[in-house]
């Protein structure tokens, strides 16, 4: 990347925008002052918290507070409302990624494959397809972290810009996010195709497993710019508050998935017949047939992945360059990559660029690497240890994609409200934004330790032989024990990582969450297995949850200290939007 200069390089503009986009946002201390007429009044003191520890009573009052205070002209809405009406969009949008997923690993998991290897061909059956399909995505996704961490503080930037009354700067960082997205998704290419192959064999990963997740794999990195784009540009929509946009792609990508999945994934066989939806999938069936397409397994659904990624690029896309869009925030004035925006997403994003890379080497070695060692040292087979945290795994995205929705739309409020120069205001619905992704996941807790053996079987196949059919269930449903414990100090660390994150304070809690990690889930899983083997892959799942134990509660101590409410983003010398 060419030297950043100390000036904005943003001279050439497309005839459609009369203007050039602003230069990148500066260090400029707000004067919070100026913006109390327009805020309204300060909210007033809890009454009856006096008692209670100061965590405990601002939560209390953030969720008993009045309604937010708005610009003249505007109706104010409480906050709980103002919340939801930014965060539930949001929510259904990682959630649906979640059912995506969901809804790929039981169709594999109702599949048979085949493949060649030595020039015999071999029958795969479906637990062992749920395994590639989740090692393969794994490290796909690892390999695409570190420009997904820095193209999330794109929703930091276009927020704060939002409160501080200049708009029209955000879409200069969306843009650039879909720079550094195209240049990644180049070396994604030869990390598919010569990489991949070579670290699956490095994990001990045996044939034909092998196979089918190199194969699952190389195509989700072929589509790797779509994946990344649609994830920088959503980015712009969420700091605007606006994610309805994306909330409806993501919702159309799933439709679309699944579709193509029954199309891909059975071909001309067909969806099994004994589904209760069968009936709604008979199309695709009838199209597979009609050009007589062969079954293709995790490489249908990979195909089927990479095309719903297509829509959640293309659609949001078209809306952003839109006359509306374009009226409002001059969104195609900023497409030329720049150097000073590059610098920007740079100074807050590569500690939440190394936090995700590191949460997704730790979390994928635990899962490609550990739970197979786990289950070998307990003198059992280690593709039933990968497939059963493959399949509790599952159930844990039910439970933290929502919240990491939440955690995404506190980003977007902290962001505008630190913007405003109100960091008071911005702690409010952080800890309000808290006390709902509390509430949900403790209720996926209940739900985990209750229904524990009911939520593994939807996975298993009946065609399996009972003996591993009794294995699944019986690691399985130990893990998800494991994954109980933890469900609320996740919330913590989701939700608060996500307010701090939007007040752009990132470089603490990336080298915690770096710390916490390898000491934790890669650590202590390893000693586990040497020192009680007998536990299986429960021994490195008893590390995982130790490390989000600590990590949420270390967010928790760094939020409560309050040194982010001091960070200046933006210039702040205009009048705040709504």
């Amino acid at each position: 990347m060419p030297e950043p200069s100390t000036q904005p390089e943003h001279s050439g503009t497309l005839p459609s925008a009369p203007e050039t986009p602003p230069s990148p946002t500066r260090e400029v201390r707000a004067d919070a002052a100026s913006y109390a007429g327009l805020e309204g009044p300060a909210l007033p003191p809890s009454r009856g918290l006096t008692d209670l520890p100061p965590d405990v009573a601002e939560l209390a009052e953030a969720a008993a507070a009045p309604k937010t205070p708005a610009p003249p002209g505007q109706k104010p809405r409480h906050p709980l409302v103002e919340m939801l009406l930014i965060a539930a969009p949001t929510v259904v949008t990682m959630t649906s990624y979640t059912v995506m997923q969901f809804i790929d690993g039981f169709m594999v998991s109702r599949a048979t494959d085949q493949v060649t290897i030595n020039g015999v061909a071999q029958a795969v059956a479906g637990d062992q397809l749920v395994a590639a399909q989740g090692n393969g995505g794994m490290t796909v996704w690892l390999a695409m972290s570190m420009v997904l961490g820095l193209t999330g503080v794109i929703n930091t930037y276009v927020s704060q810009n939002l409160g501080a009354g200049r708009p029209e700067r955000g879409p200069a960082y969306a843009w650039n996010g879909l720079w550094l997205s195209a240049f990644a998704a180049i070396l994604m290419i030869p990390y598919g195709v010569a990489l991949l192959p070579h670290i699956y064999a490095w994990l001990g990963h045996e044939q034909p497993l092998r196979t089918l997740e190199t194969q699952y794999a190389t195509i989700l990195c072929y589509g790797a710019f779509l994946t990344l784009g649609a994830r920088s540009l959503s980015h712009f929509f969420y700091g605007i508050h606006k994610p309805t946009i994306i909330m409806v792609c993501a919702l159309l990508a799933n439709v679309l998935n699944i579709f193509l999945n029954a199309m891909l994934i059975y071909g001309r066989d067909g969806v099994p017949a004994d589904w209760a939806g069968a009936g709604i999938l008979q199309p695709a069936t009838w199209l597979a047939r009609t050009i007589d397409l062969a079954p293709m397994g995790v490489t249908g659904a990979a195909l089927g992945t990479v095309i719903g990624s297509g829509i959640e690029l293309v659609i949001p896309l078209g809306v952003f360059l839109g006359p509306g869009m374009n009226r409002a925030f001059k969104t195609r004035a900023a497409w030329r990559l720049s150097a000073p925006h590059l610098r920007d997403i740079l100074k807050i994003g590569w500690p939440a660029a190394l936090m995700f890379l590191n949460e997704m080497l730790c979390w994928g070695y635990l899962m490609s690497g550990l739970l197979p060692k786990a289950g070998e040292a307990a003198g059992e087979d280690p593709v039933l240890h990968n497939t059963a945290g493959w399949i509790a795994l599952r159930y844990m995205h039910l439970s933290f994609m929502p919240a990491m929705g939440m955690s995404i739309a506190v980003t977007a409020i902290v962001g505008k409200c630190m913007g405003m120069g109100r960091p008071d205001l911005a702690a409010k619905r952080a800890w309000l934004g808290l006390s709902v992704t509390l509430a949900y996941m403790g209720l996926c807790a209940l739900a985990f330790v209750a229904l524990r053996e009911q939520m593994v079987r939807v996975f298993v196949d009946d065609g399996l032989e009972p003996e591993r059919i009794d294995a699944l269930v019986r690691i399985g449903a130990s893990v998800m024990i494991a994954a109980a414990v933890f469900q609320l100090f996740d919330a913590l660390a989701i939700t608060l990582s996500g307010a701090l994150r939007g007040a752009g304070d990132t470089i603490w809690p990336g080298v915690v969450t770096v710390i916490l990690a390898w000491t934790c889930i890669i650590g202590l899983g390893h000693l586990l297995i040497d020192l009680a083997p007998h536990l299986g892959s429960l021994g490195p799942w008893i590390g995982a949850s130790l490390y989000i134990m600590a990590l949420g509660s270390a967010l928790l101590w760094r939020f409560g200290r309050g040194k982010w409410k001091s960070i200046k983003l933006v210039d702040a010398d205009a009048k705040p939007t709504a």
